[in-house]
Protein backbone atom coordinates (compact mmCIF):
# COMPACT_ATOMS: atom_id res chain seq x y z
CA UNK A 1 0.00 0.00 0.00
CA UNK A 2 3.19 2.67 0.87
CA UNK A 3 6.39 2.97 0.35
CA UNK A 4 8.51 5.25 2.53
CA UNK A 5 11.80 6.53 1.06
CA UNK A 6 14.24 7.83 4.13
CA UNK A 7 17.93 9.71 2.43
CA UNK A 8 20.32 8.87 4.90
CA UNK A 9 23.66 10.74 5.60
CA UNK A 10 25.45 10.30 9.12
CA UNK A 11 22.20 10.43 10.59
CA UNK A 12 22.34 6.62 11.19
CA UNK A 13 21.35 6.82 15.21
CA UNK A 14 18.36 8.92 14.50
CA UNK A 15 17.47 6.75 11.63
CA UNK A 16 17.36 3.76 13.97
CA UNK A 17 14.87 5.37 16.03
CA UNK A 18 12.65 6.59 12.95
CA UNK A 19 12.01 2.92 11.80
CA UNK A 20 11.87 1.93 14.94
CA UNK A 21 8.68 4.06 15.23
CA UNK A 22 6.97 3.43 11.62
CA UNK A 23 4.95 -0.36 12.70
CA UNK A 24 2.96 1.74 14.86
CA UNK A 25 2.43 4.91 12.73
CA UNK A 26 1.48 2.56 10.09
CA UNK A 27 -0.89 0.70 12.40
CA UNK A 28 -2.23 -2.11 9.88
CA UNK A 29 -1.30 -0.90 6.45
CA UNK A 30 1.43 -2.76 4.58
CA UNK A 31 4.49 -0.86 4.48
CA UNK A 32 7.56 -1.14 2.25
CA UNK A 33 10.73 1.15 3.88
CA UNK A 34 13.49 1.75 1.48
CA UNK A 35 16.76 3.62 2.47
CA UNK A 36 19.16 5.12 0.34
CA UNK A 37 22.47 6.11 2.08
CA UNK A 38 24.45 8.55 1.00
CA UNK A 39 28.14 7.10 2.06
CA UNK A 40 27.64 7.97 5.55
CA UNK A 41 30.40 7.47 7.94
CA UNK A 42 28.41 6.27 10.82
CA UNK A 43 28.42 2.75 10.31
CA UNK A 44 25.05 2.80 8.41
CA UNK A 45 25.43 -0.98 7.38
CA UNK A 46 23.97 -1.04 10.67
CA UNK A 47 20.67 -0.86 9.20
CA UNK A 48 20.94 -4.04 7.40
CA UNK A 49 21.63 -5.97 10.55
CA UNK A 50 18.47 -4.33 12.08
CA UNK A 51 16.21 -4.14 10.23
CA UNK A 52 16.74 -6.77 7.86
CA UNK A 53 12.95 -6.55 5.85
CA UNK A 54 14.06 -2.59 5.17
CA UNK A 55 15.73 -2.07 1.44
CA UNK A 56 18.91 -0.56 1.75
CA UNK A 57 20.60 1.39 -0.78
CA UNK A 58 24.36 1.55 -0.29
CA UNK A 59 25.75 4.40 -2.12
CA UNK A 60 29.93 4.98 -2.65
CA UNK A 61 29.29 8.86 -2.47
CA UNK A 62 26.91 11.59 -1.58
CA UNK A 63 24.93 11.48 -4.37
CA UNK A 64 22.56 14.63 -3.47
CA UNK A 65 18.99 14.14 -1.91
CA UNK A 66 17.05 14.17 -5.17
CA UNK A 67 19.43 11.22 -7.31
CA UNK A 68 18.93 9.30 -4.44
CA UNK A 69 15.04 10.01 -3.28
CA UNK A 70 14.37 8.91 -7.78
CA UNK A 71 16.75 5.86 -7.18
CA UNK A 72 14.14 4.57 -4.31
CA UNK A 73 11.05 5.89 -6.46
CA UNK A 74 12.50 3.84 -9.39
CA UNK A 75 12.21 0.70 -6.83
CA UNK A 76 9.10 1.67 -5.71
CA UNK A 77 5.39 -0.15 -6.86
CA UNK A 78 3.11 0.97 -4.41
CA UNK A 79 -0.02 3.50 -5.06
CA UNK A 80 1.51 5.27 -2.56
CA UNK A 81 5.19 6.50 -2.01
CA UNK A 82 6.00 8.60 1.48
CA UNK A 83 9.06 10.54 2.15
CA UNK A 84 10.33 11.02 5.00
CA UNK A 85 13.62 12.21 7.11
CA UNK A 86 15.43 10.16 9.39
CA UNK A 87 15.59 12.31 12.09
CA UNK A 88 11.23 11.73 12.22
CA UNK A 89 8.93 10.35 14.51
CA UNK A 90 5.99 9.70 13.07
CA UNK A 91 2.89 9.65 15.81
CA UNK A 92 0.78 6.46 16.12
CA UNK A 93 -1.18 5.98 13.34
CA UNK A 94 -0.45 8.96 11.13
CA UNK A 95 0.38 6.96 7.75
CA UNK A 96 -3.37 5.00 8.06
CA UNK A 97 -5.38 9.01 8.45
CA UNK A 98 -3.05 10.33 5.92
CA UNK A 99 -3.68 7.14 3.32
CA UNK A 100 -7.55 7.83 3.97
CA UNK A 101 -7.39 11.29 3.15
CA UNK A 102 -5.58 10.10 0.25
CA UNK A 103 -8.49 7.58 -0.98
CA UNK A 104 -11.30 9.83 -0.82
CA UNK A 105 -9.59 12.22 -2.27
CA UNK A 106 -8.31 11.43 -5.69
CA UNK A 107 -7.64 14.63 -6.90
CA UNK A 108 -4.64 15.50 -4.20
CA UNK A 109 -1.47 14.75 -5.76
CA UNK A 110 0.75 15.19 -2.12
CA UNK A 111 -0.19 15.23 1.57
CA UNK A 112 1.79 16.97 4.08
CA UNK A 113 0.74 15.99 8.05
CA UNK A 114 1.51 18.83 11.08
CA UNK A 115 5.09 18.56 11.57
CA UNK A 116 6.55 19.60 14.85
CA UNK A 117 9.67 20.41 16.88
CA UNK A 118 10.94 18.59 19.92
CA UNK A 119 9.64 21.08 21.84
CA UNK A 120 6.15 20.34 20.23
CA UNK A 121 5.95 23.92 18.50
CA UNK A 122 4.88 23.73 14.98
CA UNK A 123 7.34 24.00 12.48
CA UNK A 124 6.43 26.25 8.92
CA UNK A 125 6.49 23.11 7.32
CA UNK A 126 2.88 24.64 4.58
CA UNK A 127 4.45 27.58 2.44
CA UNK A 128 3.52 29.82 0.16
CA UNK A 129 5.72 29.84 -3.48
CA UNK A 130 9.12 31.46 -2.54
CA UNK A 131 9.30 34.97 -3.49
CA UNK A 132 12.52 37.73 -2.46
CA UNK A 133 10.33 38.82 0.44
CA UNK A 134 11.28 34.93 1.69
CA UNK A 135 14.62 35.69 2.17
CA UNK A 136 13.79 38.30 4.84
CA UNK A 137 10.59 36.47 6.00
CA UNK A 138 11.01 32.25 5.55
CA UNK A 139 10.28 29.97 8.20
CA UNK A 140 13.66 30.72 10.07
CA UNK A 141 14.83 34.24 9.26
CA UNK A 142 15.70 36.59 11.88
CA UNK A 143 12.25 39.02 10.95
CA UNK A 144 10.51 36.10 11.18
CA UNK A 145 11.76 35.17 14.91
CA UNK A 146 11.58 38.67 16.23
CA UNK A 147 7.96 39.26 14.48
CA UNK A 148 6.70 35.62 14.45
CA UNK A 149 2.92 37.07 13.36
CA UNK A 150 3.98 39.82 11.15
CA UNK A 151 1.55 39.69 7.73
CA UNK A 152 4.52 38.95 4.95
CA UNK A 153 5.39 35.75 7.21
CA UNK A 154 1.54 34.61 7.60
CA UNK A 155 0.89 34.65 3.92
CA UNK A 156 4.38 32.69 3.42
CA UNK A 157 3.75 29.84 6.35
CA UNK A 158 0.43 28.96 5.16
CA UNK A 159 0.13 26.50 8.06
CA UNK A 160 -0.25 29.57 10.56
CA UNK A 161 -3.69 29.72 9.51
CA UNK A 162 -5.11 26.38 9.82
CA UNK A 163 -7.25 25.58 12.75
CA UNK A 164 -5.64 21.96 13.52
CA UNK A 165 -8.24 20.30 11.86
CA UNK A 166 -9.52 21.11 8.63
CA UNK A 167 -7.17 20.69 5.64
CA UNK A 168 -6.41 23.38 3.56
CA UNK A 169 -4.85 23.70 0.37
CA UNK A 170 -1.25 25.38 -0.11
CA UNK A 171 1.67 25.62 -2.36
CA UNK A 172 3.98 23.85 -1.13
CA UNK A 173 4.98 21.23 1.60
CA UNK A 174 7.95 20.23 3.11
CA UNK A 175 9.98 17.21 2.36
CA UNK A 176 10.52 16.40 6.00
CA UNK A 177 7.52 14.35 5.26
CA UNK A 178 5.03 13.81 2.16
CA UNK A 179 2.89 11.23 1.05
CA UNK A 180 2.84 11.34 -2.86
CA UNK A 181 0.48 9.62 -5.03
CA UNK A 182 2.49 6.90 -7.25
CA UNK A 183 -0.01 8.30 -10.02
CA UNK A 184 0.57 11.52 -9.66
CA UNK A 185 4.57 11.30 -9.91
CA UNK A 186 4.44 8.97 -12.95
CA UNK A 187 2.52 12.15 -14.74
CA UNK A 188 4.34 14.94 -13.64
CA UNK A 189 8.31 12.96 -13.28
CA UNK A 190 11.23 12.23 -10.61
CA UNK A 191 12.50 14.79 -8.36
CA UNK A 192 15.06 17.67 -10.59
CA UNK A 193 18.22 15.81 -9.65
CA UNK A 194 19.54 19.37 -10.05
CA UNK A 195 18.88 20.48 -6.81
CA UNK A 196 21.81 18.36 -4.65
CA UNK A 197 19.65 19.37 -1.51
CA UNK A 198 16.66 21.61 -0.52
CA UNK A 199 14.16 23.28 -2.65
CA UNK A 200 13.56 19.85 -4.46
CA UNK A 201 10.15 19.80 -2.65
CA UNK A 202 8.96 23.42 -3.85
CA UNK A 203 9.78 22.72 -7.12
CA UNK A 204 8.07 19.34 -7.28
CA UNK A 205 4.86 21.10 -5.89
CA UNK A 206 4.97 23.40 -8.21
CA UNK A 207 5.22 20.70 -10.84
CA UNK A 208 2.21 19.17 -9.55
CA UNK A 209 -0.11 22.42 -9.27
CA UNK A 210 1.26 23.15 -13.13
CA UNK A 211 -0.37 19.31 -14.06
CA UNK A 212 -3.51 19.95 -11.92
CA UNK A 213 -2.81 17.69 -8.62
CA UNK A 214 -4.02 19.56 -5.76
CA UNK A 215 -1.41 19.86 -2.50
CA UNK A 216 -2.86 20.07 0.79
CA UNK A 217 -1.81 20.90 4.62
CA UNK A 218 -3.43 17.65 6.73
CA UNK A 219 -3.01 18.63 10.12
CA UNK A 220 -5.21 15.48 11.40
CA UNK A 221 -1.83 13.47 11.46
CA UNK A 222 1.67 14.24 12.43
CA UNK A 223 5.42 13.72 12.51
CA UNK A 224 8.20 15.16 15.14
CA UNK A 225 10.79 16.51 13.18
CA UNK A 226 14.38 16.77 14.93
CA UNK A 227 15.26 19.50 12.31
CA UNK A 228 18.71 19.73 10.93
CA UNK A 229 20.59 16.39 11.68
CA UNK A 230 22.03 16.05 8.60
CA UNK A 231 22.60 19.22 7.27
CA UNK A 232 24.84 19.87 11.05
CA UNK A 233 27.28 17.49 9.64
CA UNK A 234 28.80 20.23 7.54
CA UNK A 235 26.92 23.53 8.11
CA UNK A 236 29.05 25.31 5.78
CA UNK A 237 27.87 23.01 2.85
CA UNK A 238 24.19 22.96 3.61
CA UNK A 239 24.34 26.75 3.70
CA UNK A 240 25.93 27.14 0.40
CA UNK A 241 23.64 24.14 -1.06
CA UNK A 242 20.85 26.04 0.14
CA UNK A 243 21.35 28.99 -1.61
CA UNK A 244 23.01 27.57 -4.73
CA UNK A 245 19.26 25.53 -5.41
CA UNK A 246 17.62 28.62 -4.21
CA UNK A 247 19.11 30.79 -7.39
CA UNK A 248 18.37 27.70 -9.55
CA UNK A 249 14.91 27.27 -8.38
CA UNK A 250 14.65 31.35 -9.10
CA UNK A 251 16.32 31.26 -12.60
CA UNK A 252 14.34 27.93 -13.51
CA UNK A 253 10.90 30.01 -13.06
CA UNK A 254 11.98 32.56 -14.34
CA UNK A 255 14.49 32.52 -16.82
CA UNK A 256 13.54 35.56 -19.09
CA UNK A 257 14.58 37.94 -15.89
CA UNK A 258 16.95 40.64 -16.83
CA UNK A 259 20.78 39.56 -16.48
CA UNK A 260 20.85 42.63 -14.11
CA UNK A 261 18.44 41.42 -11.68
CA UNK A 262 19.68 37.68 -11.98
CA UNK A 263 23.10 39.25 -10.84
CA UNK A 264 21.59 41.40 -8.25
CA UNK A 265 19.77 37.89 -7.09
CA UNK A 266 23.02 36.28 -7.03
CA UNK A 267 24.50 38.80 -5.07
CA UNK A 268 21.78 39.19 -2.48
CA UNK A 269 21.74 35.06 -2.27
CA UNK A 270 25.83 35.21 -2.33
CA UNK A 271 25.29 37.86 0.93
CA UNK A 272 23.15 36.03 3.03
CA UNK A 273 24.93 33.05 2.51
CA UNK A 274 28.19 34.75 3.99
CA UNK A 275 26.48 36.29 6.93
CA UNK A 276 25.01 32.78 8.18
CA UNK A 277 28.60 31.31 7.49
CA UNK A 278 29.60 33.95 10.16
CA UNK A 279 27.17 33.52 12.62
CA UNK A 280 27.77 29.94 12.79
CA UNK A 281 31.61 30.48 13.18
CA UNK A 282 31.04 33.01 15.71
CA UNK A 283 28.56 30.34 17.78
CA UNK A 284 30.68 27.77 17.26
CA UNK A 285 33.85 29.82 18.44
CA UNK A 286 31.82 32.21 21.14
CA UNK A 287 29.04 29.82 22.62
CA UNK A 288 30.25 26.43 23.16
Amino acid sequence: MLDIIIINYNSTDCLIQCLGSLAEAAGRIQINVLVADNNSRDHAQRIAAMFPGVQLLANHKNIGFAKAVNQCILKSSSPYLMLLNPDTIAAPGAFASMLSYMESHSDVGILGPAIYDHDRKIQGSARSFPTPFTAFFGRSSLLTRLFPNNRVTCRNILNKASDGETPIPVDWLSGACMLVRSKAVKEVGLLDSNFFMYWEDADWCRRMTKKGWKVVYYPNASVTHYIGVSSEQNLTRAVVEFHKSAYYLFNKYYPSTPGSAKILVMLGLTARAGFLMALHWLRRRYLR
